[in-house]
């Protein structure tokens, strides 16, 4: 296929502007000549149509998106057949949450961050009721209007209930991003709205204190920081965040799925009364628990090799004194 350029036209769409290009698809504002109403155009780049498992994934997030009716989810609107691969959206005005944290060098007033976060809870609520879990929730995702009402984007590797498994080749397409992504994600597991949860307090940890969780030279130590580690407190980075509001990223933020927020709307409900939320006595539970830094990890593998010579020379003594 013949790669689409701004003033081309697309059936009966006029591509007026390139809006994204990703390493997968580029999304362009487009005019329906029909309706004079203003689109979105998201077309596979031509080397990803011919990929079958992307392919599937495109028609997945393309039913996903005509089933779902939400102000805060981007509605996929139906559209004619055509012997090219495309998607219509509604066309979402506002800015990108990314924008809006490069603007405000990285973090928002907690006042904002949390009237943005409800927003993403409320969407995220809709979503996992009817069996979708969006797994690839990060700021280049939301779209945040002049009222801060929000609109999540992107269903490209969603899940949904009874769908079948899809793999990718390339890691951000199987789990998400690095950043933003849950441990149990990191493990390759498929994810549920758990995951979800995490992702959001990633953000909100981040529209708060201008960084996400956890850093790292590559991808992969950010990932495994994430598996071994807890996250630097809020409070440290910034200590005008109260502890309620500290607690409520923490329960988001936690690595034990049990001890997480089981759906977004239980984290909602603390966001919307953070007056209630009571503060857990987290020192123990840290103190208790060494720190997973490299040298240990180092120490406990070979202290374990260490054993193997004597463990094998106490089998071979019990084997000869029990011929």
């Amino acid at each position: 296929m013949t790669p689409l350029h701004p003033g081309d036209t697309l059936d009966h769409f006029r591509l007026d502007t390139l809006a994204v290009r990703s390493g997968m698809a580029s999304i362009f504002r487009a005019t329906d000549t029909r309706s004079g109403r203003q689109v979105a155009i998201k077309v596979p780049h031509p080397e990803a149509e011919c990929d079958p498992v992307f392919f599937e994934r495109f028609h997945r997030e393309e039913k996903i998106g005509q089933e779902m009716d939400h102000p805060g989810v981007v509605k996929v609107l139906p559209r004619e057949r055509s012997r090219r691969v495309y998607m219509v959206m509604e066309w979402a005005e506002g800015r990108l949450l990314r924008e809006i944290l490069a603007e405000k060098d990285g973090k928002l007033p907690a006042r904002r961050a949390i009237r943005i976060a409800i927003g993403i809870c409320d969407a995220l609520a809709y979503l996992h009721a009817r069996g979708v879990v969006h797994r690839d929730l990060k700021p280049e995702n939301i779209m945040v209007d002049d009222q801060d009402n929000v609109k999540l984007l992107d269903f490209g590797i969603a899940t949904k209930t009874g769908a079948r498994r899809l793999t990718f080749g390339r890691l951000s397409q199987v789990m998400g991003t690095p950043d933003y992504i849950a441990p149990e994600q990191v493990e390759g597991k498929r994810g549920d709205p758990r995951s979800d949860v995490y992702s959001l307090g990633v953000m909100l940890y981040e529209m708060l204190t201008g960084r996400t969780p956890f850093e790292g030279d590559n991808p992969f130590a950010v990932m495994n920081a994430r598996l071994r580690q807890d996250p630097p407190a809020p409070r440290s980075i910034d200590p005008e965040i109260s502890p309620q509001l500290q607690e409520i990223v923490f329960r988001a933020l936690e690595r034990d799925l049990s001890n997480r927020y089981a759906g977004a709307d239980a984290m909602c409900h603390d966001l919307a009364h953070i007056g209630e939320v009571v503060v857990a006595d987290r020192s123990r539970a840290a103190s208790a628990r060494p720190a997973a830094t490299p040298l240990r990890n180092w120490i406990l593998l070979y202290s374990g090799l260490a054993m193997i010579p004597a463990v094998i020379f106490g089998l071979l003594i019990y084997v000869s004194r029990h011929p």
